[in-house]
């Protein structure tokens, strides 16, 4: 009898990066970065326009090559990690937490969407940007009758299009909502296979999960070097003056993801009555690498040591909960949406009705559900956001320049969401009502 390996097993091909500091190295990269990033800004005087766009793509290059790799084995780790949660688990732990999960996940969304909605209203941070992409603050758009916009109509077509009809191309695509899909659909029907079929699969799993992580692990390395980079080209190219401006805009949205850090501990509190100051000091290791990563999935491993060992969670409980979660479970990132979404409108001038907002906020809830855990994942769905609602998609080029800064924000924020859903279902789930599936 051999059980199913944890992913928290792979831990230690991460634990060198918390014991490094890399949270500090990255803060470090950040100021030292910016100091460079403007001193080679053509407006100080010291280069050219010329040299200085040419000393940016160079700068550009390790931040790129570390979000390549990361994505290059993201959906392998993904497909591996669910694999093997399905796998540890019988088919009754699947049918009394599958579904309760996903509707929690779905309700804390809700939620991180509502929180967004408030505060851009409130605190109106597009009013302080004059214009963006060209467009003048003054013109209003009706975003009711946008062709793009999602509608009632069109759900059962939404709905059928959840189902990859080639899973392949899913993966190509980086469709990572299609990729879970399928790779639960997969997982529940290995679990119908006898055991001595199963071995060998467990073991390619295994073996997956641990080539992925080593690969992982050479990109973390490259991670302080990304964000020195990544300043130094944003404030060379477009001054530091521009990312005060949207000093405003970045407070707004800590302010919104603190907010739902509280609502989590909140949750976790009345729901299990754990201290949340308790809590928070046993899952900062995890938190440290989510930002210092500015990716949930990357930490997975971390996570799931955290939640069994630090948290006394059941391994079947982590080893469901959390690679789900890190793939579905993106508050984070949908509250950033929301708000970045609104800030736009607000920038432009449009106008948006009680309507628009309830429409707004059951695109994001599907989009966050469908965003990479990656660096720049956030940005990259917030464009299909912008373009379903009606909005105009060039007010996101000013927001890529600050998003890698509030990534690791909402990275962080998402791992403590994955990490008290696991708490939370292991005070949900009774343990005699779980096995622990062993081959």
């Amino acid at each position: 009898m051999v059980d199913i390996k944890p992913l928290n097993d792979l831990s230690s091909y991460l634990l060198r990066l918390i014991k490094g500091k890399l949270w500090l190295q990255v803060i470090i990269a950040l100021i030292l970065g910016s100091i460079l990033g403007v001193a080679l800004n053509p407006s100080s005087g010291n280069i050219s326009v010329k040299l200085s766009e040419q000393l940016a793509v160079w700068f550009d290059l390790p931040g790129i090559v570390f979000l390549k790799i990361v994505q290059m084995v993201m959906i392998p780790l993904i497909f591996s990690s669910i694999i093997s949660g399905i796998i540890s688990n019988t088919s009754n732990n699947l049918k009394s937490m599958g579904l309760k999960l996903l509707l929690y996940f779905i309700v804390t969304t809700i939620v991180a969407i509502t929180i967004g909605i408030l505060l851009a209203t409130w605190l109106k941070p597009g009013e302080y940007v004059q214009q963006l992409g060209g467009l003048s603050g003054g013109e209003v758009v009706d975003i009711t009758t946008s062709s793009q916009m999602v509608n009632f109509d069109n759900i059962p077509d939404v709905i059928a299009d959840l189902i990859p009809h080639n899973p392949l191309e899913a993966m190509l695509t980086g469709e990572m909502l299609g990729v879970v899909i399928f790779t639960i659909i997969i997982g529940i029907a290995i679990t119908q296979l006898k055991d001595s079929t199963i071995q060998p699969i467990i073991k390619g799993v295994e073996a997956l999960q641990k080539i992925c992580m080593i690969v992982v692990s050479w990109a973390m390395l490259l991670v302080p070097y990304a964000v020195f980079g990544m300043m130094v080209a944003l404030l060379s190219r477009i001054g530091f003056e521009v990312v005060i401006g949207l000093g405003y805009f970045i407070v707004v949205v800590l302010f919104g993801l603190l907010i739902l850090l509280v609502f989590y501990l909140l949750v976790l509190f009345f729901t299990t009555g754990t201290p949340p100051f308790s809590f928070l000091k046993k899952i900062k290791d995890a938190q440290l690498l989510a930002f210092s990563t500015a990716s949930s999935a990357a930490v997975m491993p971390i996570s799931m040591k955290v939640a069994d060992e630090k948290l006394n969670i059941r391994s079947s409980i982590s080893d469901f909960v959390i690679p789900i979660g890190a793939t579905i479970n993106m508050d984070g990132t949908a509250l950033f949406q929301c708000v970045t979404t609104l800030f736009i409108a607000q920038s432009y001038g449009i106008d948006l009705s009680t309507v628009n907002l309830v429409l707004i906020t059951l695109v994001i809830v599907g989009a966050s559900i469908g965003t990479p855990s990656i660096p720049g994942g956030g940005v990259i769905v917030l464009a299909a956001v912008l373009q379903s609602t009606g909005l105009p998609t060039e007010g996101i080029i000013i927001i890529i320049g600050i998003d890698r800064i509030l990534g690791m924000f909402r990275a962080a924020v998402n791992v403590t969401g994955d990490l008290v859903a696991c708490v939370v279902f292991n005070k949900w789930i009774p343990e005699k009502q779980f096995e622990v599936r062993k081959i």
